[in-house]
């Protein structure tokens, strides 16, 4: 590689992090020259997005449709309350460069549907899902297949956290772990309906930015074809394996 990749400051920035053996200079120019969307800045997106570009991601996408509501306070920590009725992405946006100026941050203010995912995530190396509904999954999920892609995937319940990453070198999809009901009369629950304790999200959140950063820089294990299943309340890690269906690699378009 190129030893002009990083600038002096952002070796001296990252240097606790280029001091890892299994990350060093090489990992961290990985990081450097690595394109990552985040798809929802709500709970989940907000600590992906900061340990993400405190980490030093050279790009890093944002697609987020909604605005910032009183109610989300509690746990989407990259707003305040002069933030409420804005859109989370153009607020999201000036905090992240704030945080780190060598970051380029690329908005799309709108919601990820068939007409315009495979168009938006073709531009990236690795997706995150931190959407919060099963409709969004699922498109997301096929367009990861379709182009090839990675998707880092985390959900939370109450204080109920998973993690996964699908489509991984040929390994399960998200649709191998829940396939799509024919009915389509499942929904998750929402926050609003069940309730969701504050810290979940920052957890689970964490994970995410976690597994992103091994896809990038190929080290450890990464949870392809397993789910790691954390309880807050009991302090439990369980993690459970995700059967490889091959039907579910031949997904053409999203229509």
């Amino acid at each position: 590689m190129d030893g002009n990749i990083l600038s002096p400051r952002e070796i001296r920035r990252y240097g606790k992090q280029i001091m890892i053996p299994e990350i060093g200079l090489p990992g961290q120019e990985k990081l450097k020259q690595a394109k990552v969307l985040i798809i929802g800045a709500g709970g989940l997106g907000c600590p992906v997005l900061q340990y993400l570009t405190s980490a030093g991601v050279g790009k890093i996408g944002i697609a987020e449709f909604d605005t910032v509501d009183e109610t989300n306070l509690q746990r989407q920590v990259l707003y305040g309350a002069n933030d409420v009725g804005k859109l989370k992405s153009i607020i999201a946006k000036n905090r992240l460069e704030y945080l780190n100026s060598f970051v380029e941050i690329e908005v799309y203010n709108l919601r990820c549907d068939a007409s315009n995912s495979l168009r938006i995530l073709r531009k990236y190396d690795v997706i995150v899902d931190a959407t919060d509904n099963l409709d969004s999954r699922y498109i997301i999920n096929d367009a990861c297949v379709i182009l090839g892609k990675p998707m880092v995937h985390g959900a939370i319940y109450k204080y109920e956290g998973v993690i996964s990453v699908f489509n991984y070198n040929g390994g399960p999809t998200y649709r191998c772990y829940n396939p799509q009901a024919k009915n389509d009369e499942f929904k998750n629950p929402l926050p609003s309906g069940v309730g969701l304790f504050g810290v979940l999200p920052g957890i689970i959140g964490t994970y995410l930015a976690n597994e992103v950063i091994k896809v990038i820089t190929e080290t450890g294990d990464i949870l392809s074809g397993k789910i790691l299943l954390i309880n807050i309340l009991t302090n439990a890690f369980n993690t459970f394996s995700v059967a490889n269906i091959p039907e579910n690699h031949n997904i053409k378009s999203l229509e």
